[in-house]
């Protein structure tokens, strides 16, 4: 390598080790760094999210839509109340929280960046009861408020830039600005967010702060154990769900919010 596209290496390098915030996921306390803004996460999510929502078909029972509704929004309330308390006041202009349940019998559901949430109604014979559907719906929220949405499109990000460094893609004259750059790396990826596959830590992160957002909106954080128990017992039907991929074994699951219990009863009041 000449000396030239040495020096453009170590300047890329250095550009993309700069680029973006860093944030602080609240309960975990851990440290991320985003390469995309929460404006540029929501205008795709917002815009995916209406697409999808044009295809599904609603669901008739009436009882079952309302308690989605129901929980998903106390939820939504305990998890804000908490952002306010503990400094984060500024992160609430990013969740605008809509609960759908569709008809799918799929044993599932999914949350948008921004708060749109959809439970499959083939997810509902395996909560069984409003503290179970609570502890998923925890967990789908965490990776919304861990934002590991972004988290996952900027580790892509990086990924095309290293790519593009190592192929001696990229020029100084060419690079164009930071934002143009990222915008156009989503659009070459062509993300599709509801689809993006969360690693194994933001699942474990997920159900350790999953589990404390339901004790925190008045559910009993203990049922999550059976809860998981039956999803495991679940996973080997033709309808399984996509819970499943990239996820911590189901042992190691349940002894992780074992270990997590006594932090959750903290915030649990009947």
């Amino acid at each position: 390598m000449n000396k030239a596209k040495l020096l453009l290496v170590m300047f890329v390098t250095t550009l993309l080790m700069a680029c973006g915030t860093t944030r602080t996921v609240p309960i975990t306390g851990r440290k991320q760094s985003l390469m995309v803004s929460d404006e540029q996460v929501l205008s795709l999510s917002n815009q995916e999210y209406a697409n999808y929502m044009k295809s599904a078909k609603l669901s008739t029972n009436t009882n079952n839509t309302a308690m989605v509704k129901r929980v998903g929004q106390k939820l939504a309330t305990a998890v804000e109340n908490y952002l306010r308390q503990n400094g984060m006041a500024a992160d609430l202009v990013n969740y605008k929280w809509e609960f759908n349940l569709v008809q799918d019998k799929s044993v599932n559901a999914f949350c948008m960046p921004g708060g749109k949430i959809v439970v499959y109604e083939g997810l509902l014979p395996v909560t069984q009861n409003e503290a179970s559907l609570a502890i998923v719906l925890g967990h789908e929220i965490a990776h919304a408020v861990a934002r590991h949405s972004a988290e996952q499109m900027s580790k892509q990000i990086k990924q095309q830039y290293g790519t593009q460094i190592v192929g001696g893609v990229l020029s100084a004259a060419g690079m164009g600005s930071n934002t143009a750059s990222i915008l156009g790396a989503l659009a070459q990826q062509g993300f599709k967010i509801r689809n993006l596959s969360y690693s194994r830590d933001h699942e474990h992160e997920a159900d350790h702060m999953g589990l404390i957002f339901a004790a925190m909106a008045g559910y009993d954080p203990q049922v999550a154990v059976a809860f998981w128990q039956r999803m495991a017992a679940s996973s080997g039907n033709s309808n399984q769900s996509d819970f499943w991929s990239d996820h911590p074994s189901d042992a190691k699951r349940i002894a992780n919010i074992q270990k997590w219990m006594p932090e959750a009863l903290k915030y649990y009041k009947k």
